[in-house]
């Protein structure tokens, strides 16, 4: 039985999204006379973070988080797709560079940042990581475990933000890549999660033994229907948002193109 009433406060989100949110608005209020005394209060910013964290909590606490881990592989699937997109791109599009680059200036953190941070060992963790989290041994562990959902919800954000950096990251210190190479990551990104988009759409029975033995809550979709439906939701959105960022970062280089070649007219 579904209970819509019920959301799912598990510590590990809850108590997470609260200091993230505290955070924020420390280092945004009282905290930004010395971090940037010149900067006003960062509005536009401050609403994209705050929707990324209501949306992640959605995703992670919300009664769709049960449907989604006791009943419907392709529901959980469309969750996880606002965790790794929407929510995970306001997250960091809300974080401005004077709060963040002096935790990336310091000595340690800098030199792991200059890491993780390349465009192709970000883009190489995201979706290395993604394969493995649909691994059924792995993906299994994350629906039985209690703290499960939350801990998966929690990596999936976190290279999610690895996977947006080169992009939308604002650091002055680690700024998004041109634009050549920002069509040059996209089509690797999309062509390394073919193989967990095949994986999925080309499975001949169902790969994860809690949806095949759930009672079904839809009349006629069948665990292997719904894994189907899963594995089209995840290619489809996934390649909808590589395609769409693809194609306005070429729009924006061929625009900044044209505004460089007009001013030396």
């Amino acid at each position: 039985m579904i209970e819509w009433s019920q959301w799912r406060n598990q510590p590990l989100v809850v108590d997470g999204l609260i200091v993230l949110a505290w955070l924020y608005a420390l280092l945004a209020g009282p905290l930004r006379a010395r971090l940037a005394p010149a900067e006003p209060w960062p509005r536009r910013r401050a609403l994209h973070f705050y929707s990324g964290l209501a949306i992640f909590y959605l995703a992670a606490g919300s009664p769709l988080s049960r449907i989604g881990s006791l009943y419907l592989f392709s529901v959980h699937i469309v969750l996880q797709m606002l965790i790794m997109y929407p929510a995970a791109a306001l997250i960091l599009t809300g974080l401005p560079d004077w709060m963040i680059d002096p935790l990336l200036g310091r000595p340690g953190v800098r030199w792991c940042a200059a890491i993780l941070l390349r465009p192709f060992v970000a883009g190489g963790i995201f979706a290395l990581l993604i394969s493995v989290l649909y691994i059924p041994r792995i993906f299994g562990w994350a629906l039985a475990h209690r703290f499960g959902p939350a801990v998966e919800a929690s990596v999936f954000l976190a290279i999610s933000l690895l996977f947006w950096w080169p992009l939308l990251g604002s650091s002055r210190l680690f700024p998004p890549i041109a634009y050549g190479g920002r069509m040059v990551y996209l089509f690797c990104l999309e062509v390394a999660l073919t193989g967990v988009f095949t994986y999925l759409l080309m499975a001949e029975h169902p790969l994860y033994p809690a949806y095949e033995l759930a009672p079904r809550i839809i009349p006629g979709l069948s665990p292997e229907n719904d894994q189907i439906l899963g594995g089209v939701l995840l290619s489809g959105i996934s390649s909808l948002v590589l395609v769409g960022a693809l194609g306005v970062n070429f729009f924006r280089w061929a625009r900044t193109d044209r505004e460089v070649a007009g001013t030396k007219v």
